[in-house]
């Protein structure tokens, strides 16, 4: 199952799976904090999706703000369970339902800036950079196909080069994760507090994360 939400203008748009419902609550915590209305699309295919499932779902939906809620599926009894629920649904053969999804993708911006704290539970994922103002809490996961910048306290789990990118980095004002992983590399965060009083980046070397200063080359 895949899910769209975008707003009116289509400047804000989000797209992610969903595997399992069991996991539903951590997945749209992180949209409360949105206030402007948003539309929902769901997108199913060759999915079976049962009334009980879609109810449960529902209820996710009605505590964020959406305005609108649209399902898409090649599967006659997910389209019913829909329309049991009095949710607009649309019969559509397979190809179109991935055509409408390849549409999507192609307007999902790569870099992601986020302004506020990471909760617990929270996860935040970019397909270019990720860049927070804020803190990571522990219990929160960032990731990226390239780089993470915490303008904040990272205390919680960071995921760069998720594509495989080796050369990616985790930079971050106060180095202090739970675990870090740069592509296939992976490293548990110091028992130790940071006892340095500057910004910190987790790189790359021999097949090891190893954490240095992150020091502005000045060109001049």
């Amino acid at each position: 199952m895949e899910i769209v939400l975008e707003n009116s203008k289509t400047e804000y748009l989000e797209i992610f799976s969903l595997l399992n419902l069991d996991d539903i609550h951590e997945t749209f915590q992180r949209f409360s904090s949105i206030k402007e209305p948003l539309e929902a699309k769901i997108f199913a295919v060759n999915e079976s999706i049962s009334s009980h499932q879609l109810s449960k779902l529902k209820k996710h939906f009605d505590k964020i703000n959406i305005c609108s809620l649209c399902i898409y599926s090649n599967n006659r009894e997910t389209i019913l369970s829909g329309k049991s629920l009095k949710i607009d649904s649309a019969y559509i053969e397979e190809q179109k339902i991935k055509n409408k999804l390849l549409i999507f993708n192609s307007k999902k911006k790569d870099d992601i800036l986020h302004k506020g704290t990471v909760r617990s539970g929270e996860r935040i994922s970019s397909n270019g950079n990720l860049c927070i103002i804020g803190d990571v809490n522990p219990g929160a996961l960032v990731s990226a196909q390239n780089n993470i910048y915490v303008w904040g306290k990272l205390l919680g789990i960071a995921f760069a080069g998720k594509s495989g990118n080796k050369n990616a980095s985790i930079a971050s004002l106060y180095l202090n994760p739970l675990q870090l992983r740069i592509a296939d590399v992976i490293a548990i965060g110091p028992k130790d507090k940071p006892k340095n009083c500057y910004p910190e980046v987790a790189v790359i070397d021999k097949q090891t994360i190893i954490i240095k200063p992150h020091l502005i080359e000045n060109k001049n």
